[in-house]
């Protein structure tokens, strides 16, 4: 791990400046489960699809069901060591922008600025009609009141990535999913869902960045998913060294310039380390 942490060091010491991709594996160590295995294989179903949320009353019904009772452990969150590292590389003028998968707004809470929510944030809904747009927070009131018996049906509950839980003996077909306060309309997480597309101008800021940064640095994801993965193989189309951070398989394995098998935290604070970077505090 050393040599490649020395040589990403070695690079930033010379006035270089990263464009750093981080998925979930930031925050793990924040209690927020991850998606994938080593292996880089679904650990649990895959996460719903955008065109079955809006067609279909029953998809929205368990998501939601899942959600209120997912949500908690979600806003509880605090961001970690690995939050800390990247605010404290990027404070000392090391990242020249912070691109994320994850939806959890920890490295802004970490204060982390500037930073691209490739994916959105879970904090906050939407109308998909009128395009009315909620506090997360207000949204969870509204459903909880409409679902006072929906908890005392449920046998057990386990925490899945992104606010959800995985919920057994549950009739969801008893949830209620409230309409949109204004006009009536379908009520979303502002965030991007599997066959949704990323907003052009967050994908265009993120290309914008990999182009001006020296080299990219890919932390705790494993790019399986075609929207982190286009900006890793974007970096290696304009001979720029490519550097990963991840405890298992990645699809960039065969391009990178350095893997470092290891947590985010771990190798995150090894080169701050090496970059005499203190990640004492955080904000």
């Amino acid at each position: 791990m050393n040599e490649h942490i020395e040589s990403l060091a070695e690079l930033l010491d010379h006035g270089g400046r990263i464009a750093v991709l981080t998925g979930a594996g930031c925050s793990t160590d924040s209690g927020i489960p991850d998606y994938r295995d080593d292996e880089g294989e679904w650990k649990n179903a895959r996460p719903v699809m955008y065109a079955d949320f809006m067609d279909q009353d029953a998809v929205r019904q368990r998501y939601w069901a899942r959600s209120m009772l997912g949500w908690p452990r979600m806003n509880e969150a605090r961001p970690g060591r690995a939050h800390t590292a990247l605010t404290e590389l990027q404070r000392a003028g090391h990242v020249e922008r912070l691109i994320t998968q994850n939806v959890d707004g920890l490295h802004q809470a970490a204060g982390s600025e500037d930073v691209i929510d490739l994916h959105g944030r879970l904090d906050e809904v939407a109308c998909q009609n009128c395009g009315l747009v909620l506090p997360r927070a207000d949204w969870q009131g509204t459903i909880a009141d409409a679902n006072r018996e929906f908890r005392a049906l449920v046998s057990s509950v386990r925490e899945a990535p992104d606010g959800d839980a995985i919920i057994e003996g549950a009739d969801y077909s008893a949830f209620t999913v409230p309409d949109c306060p204004r006009c009536g309309g379908i009520i979303k997480p502002e965030v991007v869902f599997f066959g949704e597309n990323v907003p052009r101008e967050r994908v265009d800021a993120a290309y914008d960045a990999v182009a001006s940064a020296n080299a990219m640095l890919v932390v705790g994801s494993s790019l399986m998913v075609f929207s982190g993965f286009r900006f890793a193989r974007r970096t290696r189309e304009l001979d720029k060294p490519l550097y990963i951070m991840n405890r298992g398989r990645t699809r960039a394995d065969d391009i990178a310039t350095a893997k470092v098998s290891a947590g985010a935290a771990e190798a995150l604070e090894a080169l701050t380390a090496a970059l005499g970077v203190s990640t004492a505090t955080s904000a």
